[in-house]
């Protein structure tokens, strides 16, 4: 073979291999390209599941305590005509139990000591009425809301939380020990004098919640917590102010019963809480106390 055959078939070699590693780079771009549109519908598909995902299940509520929704606090001041319209709800008087002993006092004020836990869902009915009633003889600082545990019964249940806030008031002391938080950790723990009254009157256990007021009147369960699931913060604390609904009935109820026993012990002051209805009648009830 002559030396022009051999130059013109290497050339048109090379000519082959280039263009052999052209179509190789251009599937390699194509190839590219494609997985890059399906990575981005994929992305995308991703997205609207998640929206989906995220607007159909209900949130789990955040653990530990948080800042409340304006207004709630507020909402914790019935107007009297609403404590009459409810009476004694859906409580009872029988859920109130005289007890005799020393008088539990606080710089010379009969004392109210509450022994709970954020993580009771029995604590977080209690709290509602708690402070209701006490609201109506004093005034908290601001209080921050928790939510039950969502393995126990009632889960999740929108309620306060007592632990770090002040009460002040004029003719009653309220002490509340939070004794666990809502993972059940210890949190407050009660005094060598708080736990002899825990164990005194609820024995064998010390079981959640604990309420002794001035030490003539125990109470433990005033009313069912199932009338506040699925409710938020917001929601209880303006249904509080509707006689009619479910939450007034067991809350504002359990608050009567909460606010004649302070009457009973305090004097039946001031006048303008004790003289109203329904508490009268339901400090005939009690008993001595």
């Amino acid at each position: 073979m002559s030396n022009p055959q051999r130059g013109a078939k290497s050339s048109r070699a090379r000519i082959a291999a280039q263009q052999a590693e052209q179509r190789r780079k251009e599937q390699r771009r194509r190839t590219f390209a494609i997985g890059g549109v399906a990575v981005a519908l994929l992305a995308v598909v991703g997205i609207i599941i998640g929206a989906l995902v995220s607007r159909s299940s209900p949130s789990k509520p955040a653990a530990g305590a948080q800042p409340l929704p304006a207004g709630v606090q507020a909402n914790l001041t019935v107007p009297a005509s609403t404590f009459a319209a409810v009476g004694i709800g859906g409580s009872s008087t029988t859920y109130l139990k005289s007890v005799t002993g020393p008088a539990l006092v606080s710089g010379g004020k009969p004392e109210m000591l509450y022994i709970g836990a954020e993580w009771c869902p029995y604590c977080a009915a209690e709290r509602w009425a708690m402070a209701t009633a006490l609201s109506r003889f004093g005034s908290f600082s601001p209080l921050k809301g928790v939510h039950s545990s969502s393995s126990d019964v009632y889960p999740n249940t929108a309620t306060l939380t007592f632990y770090r806030s002040t009460y002040t008031s004029n003719y009653v002391v309220f002490t509340p020990v939070e004794n666990q938080d809502v993972n059940h950790n210890p949190l407050q723990t009660p005094t060598s004098a708080q736990q002899a009254l825990w164990a005194k009157y609820d024995p064998p256990g010390n079981s959640y919640p604990f309420i002794d007021i001035g030490n003539r009147f125990f109470a433990a369960t005033t009313y069912n917590p199932q009338v506040l699931q699925g409710l938020s913060w917001s929601q209880i604390a303006s249904a509080l102010h509707n006689p009619s609904s479910s939450v007034a009935q067991g809350a504002i109820g359990s608050a009567n019963l909460f606010t004649a026993a302070i009457c009973k012990i305090d004097g039946n002051k001031p006048g303008s809480v004790c003289s109203a209805s329904p508490i009268p009648a339901l400090e005939r009830q009690l008993g001595p106390g």
